[in-house]
C-alpha cells in the first residue's frame, strides 16, 4: 500500500467520522496524521507500529490502525462507516465548496442523499433556503454538478497512460503485438476512452481469452466479434480493444490515432488523408502524408486542421522533446509545503541531466501552504547561496546552479504579496493565483492583467487555476492575456502536473505567434513530481510548442544571462 492510498483511507475516515458526529478527538487524530503523513517521506509500508509512533502527528492508536490497513487492505473503522453512508452522500463530497457539516446539513435537513436528489432541489431553491446556505451557493452548487456530469467517464493524462500500459503489458503476454492507439496516443489531458489495437487472426478466440483475464469486465452490448469494450476494475473509463490481422496493424494504428476532423484533411491531389490511408501501398505514417499530399504530423497533433496550418510555418522536428529541456523552473520544498528539501531536489535534477534548478516555493500569503514570510525568504537564500558554492561555474563541465525564485501569491486587485525590496532579491518571479477564484471574467483578466505588469513578473503560473475533473479554471480574455505578456516579456507556464496541464494547449501557438516563450514547469513538490515534465513536454508538442520557444530549453549560461539582464532592467526602472 502506497503512502497515498495510506493518507486517502485516513482522510475519508476522518472525514466520515465528522459527518457522523463521532467523537472529535478521535477524528481530530485521524485528520492529523493524514496531515502530517501527506508529506513524509519514509515508506509508510515498510515501517512497524513503533517506528510510525516516531513520526509528526501520529499516535499509538492511529498507527496500529495504519499496520491494519498495510496488512490487510482494509480498516474495519471506514468498512463501518462506509456501511451506514449511503453511496450517493459520498458523491456530495466531490462538489465543490461542500464541506462535512454542509453535506451533513443537506443529508439531515432535506434527506439529499444523492446527485440527482441534490440538483432537483437546487432547481427547486430548497437549497438556497437552508440557513448558511443562500442563493449564491445554491447557483455555485448547481454549476459543479454540471461540471462533474460533464467529466463523468473520464480519467486524467496520467491515469489513462497508466493504465494503458497496464493493458499493453498484460496483452503482450498473450498476442505478437499490441498498439496503444486513440486518445492516449494524442496525449489528450482528458480521456473518455483507452484504446488499444491487438493482432489476432482469431478474433472470436482473442475476446473469449479477454473475458478470462482477471479483472476485465466486458460490456457485451457495446462489444462486437471484432471489438472488446468495457472496463477495468478500478478505472472509471471505457476499455476499447479492437482486434486486426497482422497486415492492418499499421494501417489501422494511423486511422484510430487520428480523430474524424484531421483525416478528412485534402491534400494536393485531392484525396482526404482518410483514403489515402487506405489506399497507400506503404502504410508507414509517413508515407500516408507524402501520398495524401500533405505535410507529416506527429500523433499528438492530428485532432484537426489546426495541424496542418503549423505545418505551413514549421517542421516536425523543431518541436520540443524531453532531451531538450535544460532546467526546471517552478518547484517546491520542504520550505513550504513540499516533501524534499532543495538540496535533493537539486541533486535528483542532476540525475536527471539537468543543469539548473528553480526552487519556487510558496509565498507569505500562502499560510496554508507554509509560505515564505520575508525572514525565511533570506534564510532559504542563505542555503542555496550555500548550496551553490558547491556546484561548477557556469562553462566548466559540471555547471550546476540553483536559481532563487518564489511562486508569489496574486491578490485580487493584482498586485504580488511581497514588497519591490524582497521582490528583487529573486532571480526570477512566478506569479500565480490560488484564492478566489470566482470573479468575472473582465474582473479575473484585469487582476491578471496588473500582475503581468509588474516588473518583477517573469512566469505567469498556470493563468486559469483549472485543476481537470476537478475544478474549472476562472475565465479569462487568454488573447488579452497573451498580448500582456508579450509586451512586458512574461514567460507564460505550461504547468505540467497532469492535475493541471494549464496554460491549455490551444493556446500555445497563438503565445508563440506572438513572441511569448512558454516554460514546461513541473510544480513539483517531490521528486517524483519533476518527472512531469514529461506530461508538459507531451501537451506542449501537442499545442505545436517548439524547443525555440520553451524557456527552460535555454542551457544554464543562456537562462543565466537572461534573468540576471532582466533583474538588471528591473532595476533600473
Amino acid at each position: 500500500m502506497t503512502n497515498s492510498e495510506i493518507v486517502d483511507l485516513l482522510e475519508q475516515t476522518a472525514r466520515l467520522m465528522e459527518l457522523h458526529d463521532q467523537d472529535a478527538f478521535r477524528t481530530r487524530a485521524f485528520q492529523t496524521a493524514a496531515f502530517n503523513l501527506d508529506k513524509s517521506t519514509e515508506n509508510l509500508g515498510q515501517l512497524p507500529a513503533n517506528e510510525l509512533v516516531k513520526l509528526p502527528g501520529v499516535g499509538k492508536a492511529v498507527a496500529g490502525k495504519i499496520r491494519e490497513m498495510i496488512e490487510t487492505g482494509h480498516l474495519s473503522d471506514l468498512d463501518d462507516l462506509l456501511s451506514i453512508t449511503p453511496s450517493g452522500v459520498l458523491d456530495m463530497f466531490r462538489i465543490k465548496g461542500l464541506g462535512v457539516k454542509k453535506v451533513r446539513t443537506l443529508w439531515r435537513e432535506l434527506g439529499i442523499d444523492n446527485l440527482s436528489d441534490l440538483k432537483r432541489a437546487g432547481e427547486n431553491g430548497e437549497i438556497a433556503k437552508i440557513k448558511g446556505f443562500g442563493a449564491n451557493t445554491q447557483e455555485k452548487i448547481l454549476a459543479a454538478l454540471e461540471f462533474l456530469q460533464e467529466q463523468q467517464g473520464k480519467v486524467r493524462m496520467d491515469k489513462a497512460a497508466m493504465l494503458a500500459n497496464l493493458l499493453h503489458d498484460e496483452l503482450t503476454k498473450h498476442f505478437d503485438r499490441v498498439e496503444i492507439s486513440g486518445q492516449v496516443r494524442r496525449k489528450a489531458q482528458e480521456v473518455d476512452t483507452v484504446q488499444l489495437l491487438v493482432q489476432t487472426s482469431d478474433p472470436v478466440s482473442a475476446g473469449l481469452l479477454l473475458n478470462g483475464l482477471p479483472n476485465l469486465t466486458q460490456n457485451k452490448l457495446n462489444s462486437s466479434p471484432f471489438v472488446w469494450r468495457g472496463q477495468v476494475e478500478g478505472f472509471d473509463v471505457v476499455v476499447e480493444l479492437l482486434f486486426y490481422p497482422a497486415e492492418q496493424m499499421d494501417r489501422q494504428l494511423f486511422i484510430h490515432t487520428a480523430t474524424d476532423a484531421h483525416l478528412k484533411q485534402v491534400g494536393i491531389g485531392g484525396a482526404s488523408l482518410l483514403e489515402a490511408a487506405y489506399n497507400s501501398p506503404d502504410t508507414a505514417e509517413a508515407a500516408i502524408y507524402q501520398r495524401a499530399g500533405l505535410p507529416y504530423i506527429v500523433p499528438e497533433m492530428r485532432e484537426d486542421d489546426y495541424a496542418f496550418r503549423w505545418a505551413s510555418r514549421h517542421q516536425a522536428d523543431e518541436l520540443v522533446t524531453w532531451e531538450d529541456l535544460r532546467g526546471t523552473l517552478h518547484n517546491h520544498s520542504t520550505w513550504s509545503d513540499g516533501k524534499q528539501s532543495v538540496a535533493a531536489m537539486a541533486a535528483y535534477c542532476r540525475e536527471l541531466g539537468l543543469t539548473y534548478f528553480g526552487i519556487a516555493d510558496h509565498s507569505k500569503t500562502a499560510s496554508y501552504a507554509n509560505g515564505l514570510d520575508v525572514d525565511r525568504v533570506r534564510q532559504q537564500q542563505q542555503e542555496i547561496d550555500q548550496l551553490n558554492a558547491g556546484f561548477g561555474a557556469v562553462g566548466t563541465d559540471n555547471a550546476f546552479r540553483i536559481f532563487k525564485g518564489i511562486e508569489s501569491d496574486i491578490l485580487g486587485d493584482g498586485s504580488l504579496d511581497y514588497d519591490d525590496e524582497t521582490l528583487a532579491t529573486f532571480d526570477y518571479v512566478v506569479a500565480s493565483v490560488h484564492q478566489t477564484l470566482t470573479m468575472s471574467q473582465e474582473k479575473a483578466t484585469t487582476r491578471l492583467l496588473r500582475a503581468i505588469e509588474n516588473p518583477y513578473t517573469t512566469i505567469l503560473g498556470h493563468p486559469t487555476g483549472r485543476l481537470l475533473l476537478a475544478r474549472e479554471g476562472y475565465p479569462i480574455d487568454h488573447r488579452a492575456i497573451i498580448e500582456a505578456c508579450a509586451e512586458h516579456k512574461v514567460v507564460i507556464e505550461i504547468n505540467a502536473s497532469p492535475y493541471r496541464l494549464d496554460i491549455d494547449w490551444r493556446w500555445i501557438d497563438y503565445a508563440m505567434q506572438q513572441g511569448v516563450m512558454l516554460s514546461i514547469n513541473p510544480d513539483a513538490h517531490d521528486l517524483a513530481g519533476l518527472l512531469d515534465m514529461h506530461y508538459g513536454v507531451a501537451i506542449g508538442r501537442k499545442g505545436g510548442l517548439t524547443k525555440a520557444m520553451t524557456f527552460n530549453a535555454l542551457t544554464l549560461a543562456e537562462m543565466s544571462t537572461y534573468l540576471a539582464d532582466r533583474k538588471a532592467g528591473t532595476a533600473g526602472r
